[in-house]
């Protein structure tokens, strides 16, 4: 079969306003957690505006993917440094999570104060089991494209029964899986080549603004000195608040404890939100006690009905807990939820600018080296394995609510897998599916009396 190459002129350079447009577009639309946003990034980026090449696209977001934190996220600030350096990763990484901010603190404030009313509690029973399908959804999604061979689903599998069987920690299971993905790449090279698995002996259309071969620019050249600064501004931006909570409310502090857990979830766990959830479910529940594990889940149903980072989660959870801590009083719940839902979201994000700030010159000049990408692509294969056990984790906990000793819930399965077959057969979006969803949820909770 020969090869061939579609060639088409890359479009015009991109003004610092239109990115910040599109940036704040992708901020407000970006539903449907990490698979979901990054689609909708490589449509827009790589196959409709040509920012960038699919290579350039695929090293990104592999290297966004071995980092902690929330991958797309992650990858939205890489590209909008790499387009307009440290200013222009700034607003795409930043924009990407302040509409789901603002959204989250309302909800988070309707949930408190309104929770118990029939009609709010019985949508959010309709949208947790349409969680477990969008997690399910998810780890096949990126099952599709990571897991292009038997040896990557291999590691796949192995990443799932470390964590669900023996409970190892995800960073020893990411370290395995690099390792594989760097010793594999040696002796097999071809299946941990990345972009080996579609459209074989056909070459990726450039005529992207950042194509293949394009020179990295000047300003993500590594160097130490630059290397030195961004550190050194990091660590001012987490010192300083961080010191001023300490000094101001003391150590043991709800909000000075809730920006030490935070920046340790931020730094500690990896694989994106999908894997950083039951870290945070371990502290927020079990050892803080801000939430109630029932809320846990019900903040995770509303952070899938709004756009931004699943991650985002954490704001819901920061929220609760500064509401319920009662910071500034009982007279000031509001605030307090507010305060904690900043001071936790800040916390959270911080350290994902200042990684892909340090990290991208240096990743920048291993794109397209087998020896860097082989171990990138073991690791996302491993990821993969994570989801599926969050998955697990979450139905657990929603068709199960007493435990297996329990009756299962059949009216939370069945909208399960209406929701499974929504999403896979009819090719449904997230955000249809939710609503859809909810409003099921709502039906059965109102009529669950007439039923007896």
């Amino acid at each position: 079969m020969p090869t061939t190459t579609s060639t088409t002129v890359a479009p015009p350079a991109v003004s610092p306003g239109a990115a910040f447009l599109y940036w704040l577009k992708l901020g407000c639309i970006s539903f449907g957690g990490p698979t979901g946003q990054i689609a909708i990034m490589h449509h827009d980026l790589v196959e409709k505006k040509r920012w960038i090449s699919e290579q350039r696209f695929l090293h990104a977001l592999n290297y966004c993917m071995v980092l902690p934190g929330p991958e797309a996220q992650q990858l939205a600030t890489y590209i909008g440094w790499l387009m307009h350096k440290t200013a222009g990763g700034i607003v795409a990484g930043t924009l990407f999570v302040l509409p789901s901010l603002f959204v989250l603190i309302g909800l988070s404030w309707i949930y408190l104060a309104w929770g118990d009313v029939p009609a709010v509690s019985g949508v959010l029973y309709g949208i947790k089991p349409a969680v477990i399908a969008i997690v399910l959804f998810a780890a096949w999604r990126i099952g599709t494209r990571a897991l292009r061979n038997s040896t990557l689903w291999a590691i796949a599998a192995a990443a799932f029964i470390a964590i669900f069987v023996f409970k190892l920690p995800f960073p020893s299971i990411i370290l395995g899986a690099g390792l594989i993905g760097y010793v594999g790449g040696r002796l097999q090279p071809a299946r941990f080549a990345t972009g080996g698995g579609h459209a074989s002996g056909v070459a990726a259309t450039t005529g992207a603004l950042i194509d293949d071969d394009t020179p990295t620019p000047a300003h993500a050249v590594f160097t130490w000195s630059r290397v030195t600064r961004i550190a050194a501004c990091g660590a001012a931006l987490w010192a300083l608040p961080m010191g001023a909570l300490i000094y101001r409310f003391g150590w043991e502090h709800t909000l000075s404890q809730m920006g030490w857990f935070f920046t340790k979830a931020a730094l500690l766990t990896f694989g994106g939100a999908y894997a950083v959830l039951p870290y945070v479910y371990q502290g927020g529940v079990e050892q803080y006690h801000w939430l109630t594990a029932t809320q846990m889940i019900d903040g995770l149903a509303l952070g899938e009905t709004t756009p931004g980072p699943l991650i985002m989660v954490v704001t819901f959870i920061g929220f609760v807990g500064g509401w319920t801590k009662q910071l500034f009083g009982a007279d000031s719940l509001a605030t307090a939820g507010i305060v904690a839902g900043v001071v936790v979201t800040y916390f959270t994000f911080l350290p994902s600018f200042i990684m892909i700030f340090l990290g991208g010159p240096l990743i920048e000049t291993t794109h397209g080296n087998l020896k860097f990408t082989a171990p990138l692509t073991g690791i996302t294969a491993a990821v993969v394995g994570v989801i599926l056990n969050l998955a697990v984790f979450f139905a657990w906990h929603v068709l199960w609510p007493q435990g297996f000793a329990g009756r299962p819930d059949f009216a939370a399965a069945l909208i399960c897998v209406v929701a499974g077959i929504a999403l896979w057969r009819c090719r449904i979006g997230i955000i249809p599916v939710i609503v859809g969803c909810g409003a099921a949820g709502l039906a059965v909770t109102l009529l669950r009396p007439f039923a007896g």
